[in-house]
């Protein structure tokens, strides 16, 4: 049999299929849009359709993501926290923080030694920092978002992003780019800016070890700029799963084999 998990964001709709070796099958990343079931409707028919399988094979669904409840035909709906904690311990054991990155939030995960959740700082106030932030720096930049992964190259720190305020850094930014500003400075300005967000919502966990592995999951983590930025503010290496935005997804499909484990059988009369 098979277990699915789902992860509906603001930006995307991921979903992973493992099979009962946990092993991952099938993931796919679609893009959220307007109509979140629709979107849900397309993860999962790709999943399916890269596996091979039937609808019929898959024994659970949980869902996760902020529109986790629209998932109809979900066993269970879990937070991003715990999903995303049991996805990066699959991935990369023995991480210790973790820092998510999504479409409209970031959080920063301490992690105990079997991947269980200690503590956490949530930031869901405001989309600075977030996969928001830098589609709008993107247009403001006039340039594709995957391409500013690799702007920063070459930069040397010299320019600062004052504001992490979405409506106020796009202005920041047509101003430098007015001003004759490296498009490279200010990407890497961008960057350390988010960084030093990041770094601040890290300390507002509980930090118990001095020399944390850390790893970074959501589509942000897609960004090398952005995590080498982190790295660099945070003095160590910044850990990265091939496909960072999927590990929700995975820890989702994973709780959903365990409940579906847990479910007691039918006995009939």
């Amino acid at each position: 049999m098979y277990y699915l998990g789902i992860d509906i964001g603001s930006l995307s709709c991921d979903a992973v299929l493992i099979n009962g070796g946990s092993t991952i099958v099938a993931s796919a990343v679609v893009p959220t849009g307007a109509r979140n079931r629709e979107a849900i409707a397309r993860a999962t028919d790709e999943v399916l359709r890269i596996a091979g399988i039937a609808r019929a094979d898959v024994a659970a669904v949980v869902s996760t993501g902020y529109g986790r409840d629209r998932v109809e035909e979900r066993l269970s709906s879990v937070t991003e926290i715990t999903c995303h904690a049991r996805g990066i311990t699959a991935l990369l054991p023995g991480t210790q923080l973790l820092i998510d990155i999504g479409g409209q939030d970031s959080k920063a995960i301490l992690l105990g030694k079997e991947g269980n959740v200690i503590d956490f700082a949530m930031n869901d106030k405001c989309a600075a920092g977030t996969g928001r932030f830098l589609e709008a720096m993107a247009r403001a930049l006039q340039v594709d978002i995957d391409d500013m992964a690799d702007m920063d190259i070459g930069a040397e720190g010299k320019q600062s992003i004052s504001s992490m305020c979405t409506v106020f850094a796009e202005s920041e930014v047509v101003s430098l780019i007015a001003d004759g500003a490296p498009v490279n400075e200010i990407v890497m300005g961008l960057n350390r800016a988010i960084a030093a967000r990041i770094l601040s919502l890290v300390k507002r966990t509980t930090l118990q070890y001095p020399d944390m592995k850390v790893a970074m999951s959501g589509g942000v983590a897609r960004n090398a700029g952005v995590v080498r930025a982190i790295s660099f503010l945070m003095d160590r290496e910044v850990s990265v799963p091939k496909k960072p935005d999927t590990v929700g997804a995975l820890g989702a499909a994973m709780i959903a084999k365990e409940k579906n484990a847990s479910r007691r059988p039918v006995v009939s009369a």
